[in-house]
């Protein structure tokens, strides 16, 4: 693990390897060697090491450090959540992009995975456990494509409120943000856009639940209100089609 560890301590704590190698009494290119596996530092410079960065040489000769980064959240509702922290051991907010949501969905409990995902900063935000997720489609307009919904995790799905809006997370529908109800052992969720009908979902097949915090828009807000007016309108004709339909088929039968 040294070569590893050596490369996350050293970017950890922000020392280049000019810097490092000028505290090691080596020259840089040995320590290139050292983080690239080439070859192994000698007894004395892995003491050495031990003492700049302060961890424990067997520490650093047998665990993944980048580990420390790292943190699991275990519930009895939910599945494990992996979540990654700063170096002051301050939860960090990740954003996930639906579009790439397969990748979320095969990896959300790998804590690796979710330490490589892109951070995002929010001030005053109040303790917790946040993720951001950047929305594609209208089902929740004026939410439009490309916000980004800074989410709190729900610890448990008793927890859930009615007509508050979260993001599910399940492996038949993937990533959705939708208003929801309680209806026993499943959800309804809902679509502020009319266009899209609501639908159910089984506790059993929710594997994350992230309750609304925050919104970050990149659209005007008077574009915005044009655009959830024309959805109204659509969804209108529409059902004025259907019923146009339906009584011109009567007067036919």
């Amino acid at each position: 693990m040294i070569s590893e560890n050596l490369k996350y301590l050293r970017k950890k704590n922000k020392i280049s390897q000019q810097e490092l190698s000028v505290k090691l009494d080596i020259p840089r290119t040995t320590l290139g060697d050292y983080e690239r596996g080439k070859t192994e530092p000698s007894i004395q410079t892995i003491i050495s090491l031990a003492s700049i960065f302060e961890v424990k040489i067997d520490d650093l000769l047998k665990e993944n450090l980048s580990h420390l980064d790292l943190e699991i959240i275990r519930n009895k509702d939910l599945r494990v959540l992996a979540i990654s922290v700063d170096q002051d051991n301050n939860g960090n907010i990740e954003l996930v992009d639906t579009k790439a949501q397969a990748g979320y969905l095969q990896s959300f409990s790998d804590p690796e995975f979710i330490r490589d995902l892109p951070k995002i900063s929010f001030p005053d935000i109040p303790a917790g456990t946040y993720r951001g997720f950047k929305i594609d489609g209208d089902s929740m307009l004026p939410v439009e494509p490309g916000s980004v919904i800074i989410c709190t995790y729900v610890e448990s799905l008793e927890h859930i409120k009615d007509d508050k809006t979260y993001i599910v997370v399940s492996k038949d529908d993937g990533l959705v943000y939708k208003r929801i109800k309680k209806l026993g052992d499943k959800l309804l969720l809902n679509s502020d856009n009319a266009l899209y009908p609501p639908y159910e979902i089984q506790y059993s097949e929710i594997a994350e639940a992230w309750e609304f915090y925050a919104l970050l828009s990149f659209n005007d807000t008077k574009g915005s209100a044009e655009n959830v007016m024309d959805a109204r309108l659509d969804a209108i004709q529409q059902k004025l089609n259907m019923i146009d339909h339906q009584i011109s088929h009567l007067n036919n039968a």
